[in-house]
């Protein structure tokens, strides 16, 4: 009874399950899933919860779109950006027939939901530098409803260059949809594309309060795009997508006061990761280390599986990336504390002894 796609399909890979059976729960140090490791605390306004939450909380919305300077009419609210890219994909592409576009190494569950939809894809792999291949995805566009871009990207840590973003928009152009993933933007805010929602029609950016926002137990993101698009998704997303609680939290972390300690903790994180690679060079089981503008960087070792392995054991775990055609010898590692930024580089630097 099981749809053929699904039977071998292998599914994506969280932080949470790769791990969950290991008995390294205890003092662990998690740098596996781009989290934030500041706290936010949020208490419950709402207490009661027999009725049905409003389908698109205006509340939330407002505070959104003052947020991102964009009008309400622009922003959807979703379950987190997953929501966002599966709702997009269910929404414009037709299973078997239309097909979708990503640039590897990025994120895995632009693959994982066009699997699980049926809907076929192309894979573009970026140039060397992580940067788009331009040359190539023009000559694949062929039956291509929407291309997925991870800006900054996961796993690499980069950011796109803004003119090429751009050109694509113009190619595309009634044609195809362009998904502009910002899940780190508020780690890289002058990267944002939000701006040209309502100039480029084809434009839609997903976002989350997972990351800077430090709420990945929320699962709470926004579409925005244009109202057009707004209203066409508006069929498809399930009637009361967002829990009360959610919202009460959401609209919580959005007042001006919680928007100061978001901005002040993306400064300390930031200052974390200057620090832990301006260290990490010292470490000479290290090959090199890439350029981000994100919450974690990207670090290629000599010999990753064995540093893989050492570090769990020392539980502090982080994402293995050796699976990825371009990220031999890759780890990808998030950045935490000042203490656990630390205690990596104490135990790196010890197995480079």
């Amino acid at each position: 009874m099981i749809r053929k796609n699904i039977i071998n399909f292998i599914p994506y890979k969280s932080a949470r399950l790769l791990y969950k059976n290991d008995n390294i729960t205890n003092h662990l140090v998690a740098l596996n899933a781009n989290e934030s490791p500041i706290i936010s605390s949020f208490s419950l306004n709402k207490k009661i919860f027999n009725r049905y939450p409003e389908p698109q909380p205006k509340e939330l919305i407002n505070l959104y779109s003052k947020y991102v300077n964009l009008n309400p009419e622009n922003i959807l609210i979703t379950r987190g950006a997953d929501e966002g890219i599966d709702l997009v994909m269910r929404t414009f592409c037709n299973p078997k027939k239309d097909k979708i576009l990503f640039c590897p190494p990025t994120y895995d569950m632009y693959r994982v939901t066009a699997e699980i939809l049926n809907i076929k894809y192309i894979k573009i792999d970026s140039n060397n530098n992580w940067e788009l291949n331009l040359n190539k995805i023009k000559k694949n566009l062929n039956k291509i409803k929407i291309i997925y871009i991870c800006n900054p990207n996961n796993p690499t840590g980069n950011y796109i260059n803004q003119n090429d973003i751009i050109r694509l928009l113009k190619l595309t152009k009634n044609k195809t949809i362009i998904v502009i993933d910002e899940a780190y933007i508020e780690f890289c805010v002058d990267q944002t594309f939000s701006y040209l929602i309502n100039k480029y029609h084809n434009l839609i950016i997903l976002r989350t309060l997972s990351k800077a926002f430090a709420l990945a137990g929320l699962r709470c993101g926004f579409i925005l795009t244009n109202k057009n698009i707004i209203d066409v998704l508006l069929k498809v997303i399930a009637p009361y997508p967002i829990p009360a609680p959610v919202v009460d939290i959401a609209i919580q972390a959005l007042n001006s006061k919680n928007l100061i300690i978001m901005k002040n903790n993306v400064k300390i994180i930031i200052n974390n990761k200057k620090w832990l690679i301006k260290n990490l060079y010292k470490c000479n089981c290290i090959k090199n280390i890439f350029d981000s503008s994100t919450n974690f960087i990207l670090v290629k070792f000599h010999n990753s599986e064995f540093i893989f392995k050492k570090l769990t054991k020392k539980k502090i775990i982080v994402r293995n990336q050796n699976h990825e055609k371009k990220l031999n010898n890759c780890l990808r590692i998030t950045i935490g504390t000042f203490f656990e930024c630390k205690k990596l580089f104490f135990e790196l630097k010890q197995l480079s002894c």
